[in-house]
C-alpha cells in the first residue's frame, strides 16, 4: 500500500513550480538577448570554437579599422602632393610667361605665391599631426616662412625638420605598407628651385628679376624651367604611388570584410537563439506555472487534516 502524505504533495508540486519557472527565465533570456546564452558556460563544448572564432572577428576587425585610418591618410595625402603639384605647375608657368614677355615685374611676388602654396601642402597636418614628418608629427618639416628664409639657409637639407621614419602600417597578416612620404623627399627640389632663384633675385650683379629681363637672366630662368620638368614628374610619381596604394588597401579591406561578414555568420549559427523555438517554451513555461500554482491552491483543500475534522 502506497502512503500518500500532505508533505510529499506540496514538495512534488512545489518543485513543478519551480522548474517551470527556470524554464521560463530561460526562455525568457532568449527571448530578450535573442542568444542561446549569455556567457561562455551556456555554450558548453562550443565555447572553445566561439572563443577562437571571436578571436578571428576581433582581428579582422582590427586590420578593418586600421585600414580605414589608413585610407584617410592616404586621402590627406594625395590632397598635400596636389597642393605642391599645382606650386610646382605655378612656378613653372610664371618663370614661362616671364620668359615669353622678357619681363620679371611680378615674377618674384608670384613665386612668392607659390612658395606659401608648397609650403602649406609640406607642412599639411592629418590629425593633428603633421602628414611628411614622419615620426615627429609634432615638429613642423618646414620652418621658413618666406623665399628670403629660404635663400638665408645653408642649404636645401637645412631646410626640413622631419626624421628619416616613414609611415607604415599593418593592414593584413603579413602584410605591412609604406604609405607616408617625407617632407625633404617631396620639397627638396622645388624648394631648391626657389631658393636658387631668390639667391639670384638677391645677388647684385645677377638680379634683381624685377624689370626687362636679361640674356643670363633669361638663361637662368631657361635652366629652372627644366629642373621643373623634373621635380614635377617627381610629385606625379608620387601621387601615382599614393594612388596604388589607396587602392591596394580599399582591396585588402573589401576581403577582410567578406571574411567578417562568414565569421559573423559562423557565430550567428551557433549563438543565435531559434526564436520561434524560444517564443515556445517560453509559452509552454508560462501553462506550466500557472498550473502548478493551481495545483498547489488546491492541494490546501485536500489536507489530511481537513478529512480528520
Amino acid at each position: 500500500m502506497t502512503r500518500v502524505a500532505t508533505f510529499g504533495n506540496y514538495q512534488s508540486a512545489l518543485l513543478d513550480l519551480m522548474n517551470a519557472q527556470t524554464r521560463a527565465t530561460d526562455a525568457q533570456q532568449r527571448v530578450s538577448t535573442q542568444k542561446v546564452a549569455t556567457d561562455l558556460t551556456g555554450f558548453g563544448r562550443q565555447s572553445e570554437t566561439l572563443t577562437a572564432l571571436k578571436g578571428s572577428q576581433s582581428r579582422i576587425q582590427g586590420f578593418i579599422d586600421t585600414s580605414a585610418a589608413v585610407s584617410a591618410r592616404l586621402t590627406t595625402q594625395d590632397l598635400a602632393l596636389s597642393q605642391v603639384k599645382d606650386a610646382v605647375t605655378g612656378v613653372r608657368d610664371s618663370l614661362g610667361s616671364a620668359l615669353s614677355t622678357d619681363s620679371g615685374a611680378l615674377l618674384m611676388q608670384e613665386l612668392e605665391s607659390h612658395f606659401q602654396s608648397a609650403r602649406g601642402g609640406l607642412n599639411m597636418r592629418h590629425h593633428g599631426g603633421y602628414l611628411f614628418a614622419g615620426a615627429s608629427t609634432s615638429t613642423t618639416p618646414v620652418a621658413a616662412a618666406t623665399l628670403a628664409d629660404l635663400a638665408a639657409a645653408p642649404d636645401v637639407a637645412s631646410l626640413f625638420s622631419n626624421d628619416t621614419l616613414k609611415t607604415a602600417s599593418r593592414v593584413a597578416e603579413g602584410t605591412t605598407l609604406e604609405t607616408g612620404f617625407l617632407a625633404d623627399d617631396v620639397g627638396t627640389e622645388i624648394l631648391g628651385i626657389l631658393r636658387d632663384i631668390q639667391t639670384y633675385h638677391a645677388t647684385p650683379g645677377s638680379g634683381p628679376l624685377t624689370g626687362k629681363l636679361t640674356a643670363t637672366q633669361k638663361a637662368f630662368l631657361t635652366t629652372q624651367m627644366g629642373r621643373l620638368e623634373q621635380a614635377g614628374t617627381s610629385v606625379v610619381d608620387k601621387m601615382a604611388r599614393t594612388g596604388s596604394l589607396a587602392k591596394q588597401v580599399e582591396s585588402i579591406t573589401e576581403g577582410h570584410e567578406a571574411q567578417k561578414i562568414a565569421l559573423d555568420g559562423l557565430l550567428a549559427s551557433r549563438t543565435d537563439a531559434d526564436m520561434a523555438e524560444a517564443i515556445t517554451d517560453l509559452q509552454l513555461s508560462q501553462v506550466a506555472i500557472q498550473a502548478s500554482a493551481q495545483v498547489i491552491s488546491q492541494l490546501r483543500q485536500v489536507s489530511l487534516l481537513n478529512y480528520l475534522n
